[in-house]
């Protein structure tokens, strides 16, 4: 049995001291096309920004200055390909979408540097919320009012190491099309052509005309606008105290779960048993139970991005740039989350996934066109951890961990890889008020031995 869980250390230093050392804009290197950007339905609701990390270890022969120039010029040249990454969000006067002025507006760029070195700053796995300081905000970023799709920092350290920081409007990227554009950025690095040619067609996402809702659609939240409400539900940040708690799964602690999720009376089928579906079974029930308020009958609802690309018929290219992803959901009242067996909650989960057909995603999308919907729930799964962003390689080697940065939002759950992903595994990174963070981490243990 690995590490169950462990507390973000309290020493983490709360400021790394950064300084800003230049920001500028990049344009692209080649002149491109003036025009407007179609956003599908999946797309326009999804207008906030995203922040990853990228650490690397020193380099004899990338110091920094050198990763800057290099970096910004393969920024210059990937912005050719990915024109709409240099403009500009705007909503259309006539119709009212949201949709993406390829005006060549530039995208941001910021060098800086921090007083620690890389291993002063703690195990990279720690979600310190000082990281934020490697990410540069999108909003206002020279001048007020200009809100670049895409904001690059390079952040260097005493040591020689570095921080690669993107804050991305989501619009532009899901997980999947990120690790393309990241492996084209560093294929251009190299002075290699790009790995993958993207497919920017987002009219393969519209709306039937007319829209044909076929489904409930329970997962979706009927908006009174164009932009999700992040003040509420399943987004928005909480003002209320967390603890930051990290539970390690090793690949031994997954293969305890699948057995046991496999060895279920009555079980037949192995196909749902996946690591995924069993540690999202595992820390649905803990989560629900944890802020049980005693009523058995209470529903809980757990929400998961699918990617569509496969499901769809046609499918959609691999290469397809944008958000290619719905949300899948599972529910269940707290009962069946404290009794039910293992199996039958990876089969709820599954089925949320199965549930996805081509029908369903088009009807999904007609959804939104309709009623602007917006993902809905008591919790949220958001996964980093089989998407490889640490796998990418930069003519300045691997990144030694990519990470996203932590939000102060207690009902999301965040899966992400073990510093070293070959030892297989996973971190599941919990935040939760005092009271249901003791009773989440006894709900884990118990339910984990069982």
């Amino acid at each position: 049995m690995g590490t169950l869980n462990r507390e973000v250390p309290c020493n983490l230093p709360g400021d790394l001291e950064v300084t800003i050392q230049e920001s500028s804009m990049v344009f692209p290197s080649k002149q491109t096309e003036r025009k407007i950007m179609f956003l599908s339905n999946i797309d326009k609701v999804l207008n906030f920004d995203v922040q990853r990390l990228n650490f690397f270890a020193s380099h004899q022969d990338f110091p920094p200055h050198i990763v800057v120039d290099k970096l910004k010029n393969a920024l210059a040249d990937a912005l050719v390909h990915y024109d709409f990454l240099a403009g500009r969000l705007k909503v259309n006067s006539q119709t009212g979408r949201l949709e993406v002025d390829c005006n060549s507006a530039g995208a941001g760029f910021v060098v800086a540097s921090s007083s620690y070195k890389l291993d002063q700053i703690g195990d990279l796995v720690d979600p310190n919320p000082a990281f934020a300081q490697l990410v540069h905000k999108n909003k206002d970023f020279l001048e007020p009012g200009d809100r670049p799709l895409c904001v690059v920092q390079l952040t260097s350290f005493k040591c020689g190491g570095f921080a690669i920081g993107f804050s991305t409007s989501h619009t532009a990227f899901d997980g999947s099309s990120f690790k393309t554009f990241l492996e084209n950025l560093a294929a251009l690095a190299a002075g290699k052509p790009l790995v993958v040619t993207p497919c920017h067609d987002r009219q393969l996402l519209v709306a039937r005309s007319p829209p044909h809702v076929s489904f409930a659609h329970h997962e979706l939240l009927q908006l009174d606008n164009l932009r999700p409400r992040f003040d509420s539900g399943v987004i928005g940040a909480s003002s209320e105290q967390l603890d930051f708690k990290i539970f390690q799964l090793t690949s031994d602690d997954l293969k305890a779960l699948k057995e046991r999720a496999k060895s279920a009376e009555g079980h037949h089928s192995t196909a749902c048993i996946t690591g995924f579906n069993v540690v999202t079974a595992h820390v649905w029930r803990c989560k629900a139970l944890s802020g049980q308020d005693d009523d058995p009958n209470k529903s809980s609802t757990i929400l998961y991005a699918v990617d569509i690309r496969s499901r769809l018929n046609p499918p959609l290219e691999k290469s397809y740039v944008g958000n290619a992803v719905l949300t899948a959901h599972a529910t269940a009242n707290c009962k069946e989350l404290e009794e039910g067996p293992l199996s039958k909650l990876v089969e709820i989960v599954s089925e949320g996934a199965k549930r996805i057909t081509d029908e369903y995603a088009r009807s999904a999308i007609d959804w939104g066109e309709l009623y602007n919907g917006f993902p809905n729930g008591e919790v949220l799964v958001s996964s980093w951890w089989r998407l490889g962003f640490a796998d990418v390689e930069y003519p300045w080697g691997k990144p030694r961990y990519s990470c996203p940065v932590v939000h102060h939002r207690k009902d999301i759950i965040l899966f992400f890889p073990p510093l070293n992903e070959s030892e297989g595994g996973v971190n599941v990174l919990v935040a939760l008020p005092p009271r249901e963070m003791a009773k989440f981490q006894s709900l884990f243990h118990k339910f984990f031995l069982l």
